[in-house]
C-alpha cells in the first residue's frame, strides 16, 4: 500500500516526539517524513520532502503556523493542511478557515481523535486521486471536448508530417472518413469583408452566422459526392476532401465554384477558395494546405468571389524545390537542441529533397542559398563565428563560393550544424554560469537584506523562480535559502571573531533582523550559540 506523506511542525520538540511515537501511521495510511520546529525550517524542507500532508502547530516562534499556511497556499497549493492549536484561539481559527486549512484540532492532541481525522484525509486524498483517475469521468470529459480534440489533430495534420499509421488510427477514432483515397485535395474558404450588402437581409443582421450558413452551403453541395472533413484553422475554414475513382479533382474544383456563386447569390456574401495541390498520401497534407493558402494569395490577380486553383497560377508548381518555413523551423530546432541523430535526419530530410529534385540549376542555387541564410543568421543570432562554424577565412560569400563548387553537400551541412549545436551547448552552459555568478555576487552584495527572497533575486536576473531554484541547486549543490544562509552564518562568524559587536548587531548586519532567530538557526549550524561561540576564539 503507497503510503501519503506528512510532516509535523511545532516548536516543542516533546510534543512532536509524543506525537510520532504514539500514532499508528501506516494504520492510518501516513508515514511521517520529516518535521521541523517553526515555519521558516518547514518551508525549507517542505522544498525537498515534499509531503501531502502538513499538520502545525499555530504558535511558534519566526513564522507561526498561519504564515506557514499562507506561504503553502501560495507556493503548494496541493499539500492539505492541518492546524492543531489552544482553546483561547478562536481568532485563529477563523482565519485558518479563510486559508482553507482542511482540518482544525484543540490541543491537547488526542490520539483517537487525531486518528481518525488522518484516516478522514486519506480518505479523502483516495477520492481525488481516484477522481482524477477515474475511467468513466475522464471519457464523459472526452466525448465532451472530442470537437476540439478533432479539429486540433486536423490542425495538426496541415501544418506538419505525421506519421501514416497514427493518422490512420485517428481519423478512425475521431470518425473522419476521407482514408484510403486515391488522392486527397485541401481547400481554403476565405469569406470576403462586403459592406455593399442588403442590410435588411436577416442573415446580415447576425453576421456571425454567415460562415456557419457557408459552412452548411459547401456540405450540402459536397454530401454524397465526395468524402470530406471542413475545420477552422487559424488561416481560414479549411476543407480536406478524399478524391476516390468514382469522382474527380476538376469536378471538386467545378462544385466548389458553383458554391461560390450561390453564395453570392443567396447570402449576398462573396466567398473565395484557393485549392491547393493534389497529394497522393495524407502525410502531405501539409504541402497541399500550403498551397490551397497561397491560391487565395492570388485575389489580387484574379479578383475575389470564385475559386483560385493553384495549377492555375502556378503550373510548374510540381517541380518546385522549395525551403519552406517547416523545414526551416525543424533545421534550426535540431541544431539548437540536438540530439546528433536528430541532426542527421533533419540534413538527410534538407539534402534529400535536392537530389530528388528535377529543377532548373538556378533553382538548387535558391534552395542552397535559403539554408545557409537561415544557418548564418542563427550565427549571428548567439554571436557564433561564422568563420569557425562554415569552416571559411572570411565573409557569408565565401560560403557561397565554396558551396557551388561542392560534390558532398550533406556532409558539409552536417559538420557545420554539429559544430553549431556544440558551440550552443557552451553558450547555454557559459550562459547558466554567468547566471550563478551573478546571484552569487548578488547575494554576496545584499545578504544583509532580510527580505532577500527567490522572487527578489529573480527580478534582479529576469529569470522565473522555479527555473532559477532548479539550476542554482544543481549548479551548487545546494538550495538556494542554504546557501543564503551560510553566506549569513560565514560573515556572522568573521564579525564575532573581529569585532566586538554584541550579538544582535552581527544579527542585524547578516540579514536576520530577529537576535533569536539568529540565535537558533547559529546554534542550528555550528552545534553552540554566537556567544559560546566567541567564547572560544
Amino acid at each position: 500500500m503507497n503510503l501519503y506523506k506528512i510532516m509535523l511542525v511545532d516548536d516543542e520538540e516533546e510534543v512532536r516526539t509524543s506525537i510520532i511515537r504514539k500514532i499508528d501511521w501506516a494504520d492510518a495510511g501516513f508515514e511521517v517524513i520529516g518535521d521541523a520546529e517553526n515555519g521558516k525550517e518547514a518551508l525549507e524542507k517542505i522544498e525537498i520532502c515534499e509531503p501531502d500532508v502538513v499538520l502545525t502547530d499555530i504558535r511558534m516562534p519566526y513564522m507561526d503556523g498561519l504564515e506557514l499556511a499562507e506561504r503553502l497556499r501560495l507556493l503548494h497549493p496541493s499539500i492539505k493542511i492541518v492546524i492543531f492549536s489552544g482553546f483561547d484561539e478562536f481568532e485563529y481559527a477563523k482565519k485558518a478557515i479563510k486559508l482553507n486549512v482542511i482540518e482544525y484540532i484543540l490541543k491537547p492532541v488526542n490520539v483517537e481523535e487525531l486518528t481518525a481525522i488522518l484516516k478522514r484525509i486519506k480518505k479523502n486524498l483516495d477520492e481525488e486521486i481516484e477522481q482524477k483517475r477515474n475511467v468513466n469521468l475522464l471519457r464523459e470529459s472526452y466525448i465532451k471536448n472530442l470537437p476540439i480534440i478533432r479539429e486540433h489533430f486536423l490542425n495538426d495534420l496541415i501544418h506538419g508530417e505525421m506519421d501514416r499509421h497514427v493518422i490512420s488510427e485517428k481519423l478512425k477514432e475521431y470518425d473522419i472518413d476521407i482514408d484510403g483515397a486515391v488522392k486527397w485535395v485541401t481547400a481554403a474558404i476565405h469569406l470576403e469583408p462586403d459592406e455593399n450588402v442588403d442590410k435588411a437581409l436577416s442573415l446580415h443582421k447576425e453576421r456571425e452566422l454567415i460562415p456557419i450558413s457557408v459552412r452548411n452551403m459547401i456540405e450540402e453541395k459536397l454530401t454524397g459526392q465526395y468524402r470530406f472533413t471542413m475545420f477552422h484553422s487559424s488561416f481560414e475554414t479549411i476543407l480536406i476532401a478524399a478524391v476516390d475513382q468514382s469522382n474527380t479533382q476538376t469536378g471538386l474544383v467545378a462544385l466548389l465554384g458553383d458554391v461560390c456563386k450561390e453564395t453570392r447569390k443567396i447570402l449576398e456574401v462573396s466567398v473565395t477558395i484557393g485549392v491547393g495541390e493534389s497529394c497522393s498520401s495524407l502525410t502531405q497534407v501539409s504541402r497541399s494546405f500550403h498551397t490551397a493558402i497561397n491560391a487565395l494569395g492570388y485575389r489580387a490577380v484574379t479578383g475575389s468571389g470564385g475559386v483560385i486553383y493553384i495549377h492555375d497560377m502556378e503550373p510548374s508548381g510540381h517541380d518546385k524545390l522549395q525551403f519552406d518555413s517547416r523545414t526551416e523551423s525543424e533545421l534550426i530546432a535540431a541544431v539548437k537542441f540536438g540530439p546528433e541523430e536528430k541532426i542527421h535526419e533533419v540534413i538527410g530530410v534538407v539534402v534529400g529533397r535536392m537530389e530528388e529534385a528535377r529543377v532548373h540549376y538556378r533553382q538548387y542555387q535558391a534552395y542552397i542559398l535559403a539554408v545557409i541564410n537561415a544557418l548564418t543568421q542563427l550565427s549571428q543570432q548567439y554571436d557564433l563565428q561564422i568563420s569557425d562554424m562554415f569552416g571559411v577565412e572570411n565573409d557569408y560569400f565565401e560560403i557561397l563560393s565554396r558551396i557551388q563548387k561542392m560534390d558532398n553537400i550533406r556532409q558539409y551541412l552536417t559538420e557545420v550544424a554539429l559544430k553549431m549545436n556544440a558551440a550552443l551547448e557552451q553558450e547555454r552552459s557559459n550562459t547558466t554560469k554567468n547566471v550563478i555568478r551573478e546571484a552569487k555576487q548578488y547575494i554576496q552584495d545584499n545578504f544583509q537584506d532580510p527580505d532577500l527572497s527567490v522572487e527578489k533575486i529573480c527580478r534582479h536576473l529576469h529569470m522565473s523562480p522555479a527555473y532559477f531554484s532548479t539550476m542554482f541547486k544543481r549548479e551548487t549543490g545546494q538550495a538556494y535559502i542554504a546557501y543564503l544562509t551560510d553566506v549569513r552564518l560565514n560573515r556572522a562568524v568573521e564579525l564575532l571573531m573581529t569585532t566586538d559587536d554584541k550579538t544582535y548587531i552581527i544579527a542585524d548586519k547578516v540579514g536576520y533582523p530577529e537576535q533569536n532567530y539568529f540565535s537558533y538557526v547559529f546554534k542550528k549550524k555550528f552545534g553552540i550559540s554566537p556567544t559560546k561561540y566567541r567564547g572560544n576564539r
